[in-house]
């Protein structure tokens, strides 16, 4: 039985502008190896609402799952909510067990729990919420949607609330070997192995040292042995470079 799928959406005017360098669909892409998903897709799009809704339809309905990153802020451009609900078709509104957790936070730093932090509270119909740890305000899933926050520590500790509760399959693995050969010298005899075991993935990765061409081969899978075995062969083939 092959793995789930995945797609990552990543959400926000500031990373297409490059103000904010994008580091959380890096870190959810190891993950999800670890949790034997099989990532498929990244996409990158701004803060317009009609742009999210398309992408989450169309990401959603192509993937086991969805993860989303950015825009569940206070802020009048964090929109990410309603447009995930409205992809879904689901009406949003001021959840009170979400609201019920933002005011304990709140209350207990003495802060003022005012109407910019209740728009976190907002959670479209139907959803369950994602547990927050570092700064109280939920994630939620909806359909087979997990919508996040941005920021990358918060991020994270939603990641390692969702993950546990979604049933992967067998995690990936790799091997690599490094051949201080240029990429178009070992092409040929590079892609005959990889056609020897067509339920591995090869790949071939290359770079400059000292001057001289290099290049990094890659054997991923899922099944130990046959990686084993796909490195055997290559480590024949290429024993006097390594």
């Amino acid at each position: 039985m092959s793995n789930p799928t995945a797609a990552i959406l990543i959400i926000g005017d500031e990373i297409l502008s490059g103000r904010t360098r994008e580091g959380n669909a890096h870190y959810l892409a190891g993950e999800l190896v670890r949790a034997g998903i099989d990532l498929r897709e990244i996409r990158v799009v701004g803060d317009v609402h009609e742009t999210i809704v398309a992408a989450v339809k169309t990401l959603s309905a192509g993937h086991d799952h969805l993860f989303t990153s950015g825009g569940i802020g206070p802020t009048h451009d964090d929109i990410t909510a309603d447009a995930v609900a409205a992809a879904f078709g689901a009406p949003i509104g001021v959840r009170d067990d979400a609201r019920e957790i933002l005011a304990r936070h709140y209350a207990a730093r003495g802060l003022e729990f005012n109407e910019a932090r209740l728009r976190m509270a907002r959670i479209p119909e139907g959803a369950r919420l994602i547990e927050n740890p570092v700064s109280a305000a939920p994630g939620f899933s909806i359909g087979n949607c997990h919508v996040m926050a941005g920021v990358p520590n918060i991020f994270q500790a939603m990641v390692a609330s969702v993950l546990p509760q979604l049933t992967g399959g067998a995690p990936l693995m790799s091997q690599s070997l490094t051949v201080m050969q240029a990429e178009a010298s070992i092409a040929d005899s590079f892609g005959v192995l990889a056609a020897e075991f067509p339920d591995l993935s090869m790949g071939s990765y290359p770079f400059v040292k000292d001057g001289a061409y290099g290049t990094n081969l890659v054997v991923r899978g899922t099944d130990a042995a046959r990686i084993d075995a796909a490195m055997t062969k290559l480590c024949a083939l290429y024993a006097e470079e390594a």
